[in-house]
């Protein structure tokens, strides 16, 4: 079966992918008793329309696998360039040995390239890092995230 990479709509997205991000919730989510999974679409929508999201996905046979999706802006310190920083990140663990996710993000890096981003902003969960494929595709450890639950 052929994978594809292509760059999609939030209709699309939001039509197709609510089975992966349940397993991707499941998967990675932290304090899933109190914080639920529930998706501002209309938010989503919103950035689409002012040319912020970028959504990047990967299918085989058409049903979709894994995604990609980036936020892109200005920076606020440094105006002239813009960043993408990754929202969701996503390949069904059918998919993840060999190359179908750093095809992905190659696949995500170029169109964002053309579209002008300077640079792109991956972060990952300390339980579940991909830290050595970032670092196999040139990303460099570059801060640390802190959270800490305040409410429920």
């Amino acid at each position: 079966m052929p994978i594809t990479y292509q760059q999609e709509s939030v209709l699309t997205f939001e039509r197709e992918a609510k089975e992966l991000l349940v397993q991707h919730w499941e998967e990675i989510a932290l304090n899933k008793e109190v914080i639920k999974l529930n998706p501002d679409w209309p938010a989503y929508y919103t950035l689409e329309e002012v040319g912020m999201l970028k959504i990047f996905t990967a299918r085989s046979d058409e049903s979709l696998i894994g995604y990609f999706v980036v936020i892109c802006r200005p920076h606020l310190h440094y105006m002239d360039h813009m960043f993408a920083f990754n929202d969701v990140l996503y390949l069904d663990k059918d998919y993840r040995k060999g190359l179908t996710g750093p095809k992905l993000m190659k696949f995500a890096e170029k169109c964002l390239k053309e579209d002008g981003v300077s640079v792109m902003i991956v972060n990952t969960k300390r339980h579940k890092p991909f830290d050595s494929l970032l670092e196999w595709l040139g990303y460099k450890h570059t801060e640390n995230i802190y959270s800490k639950l305040l409410g429920d």
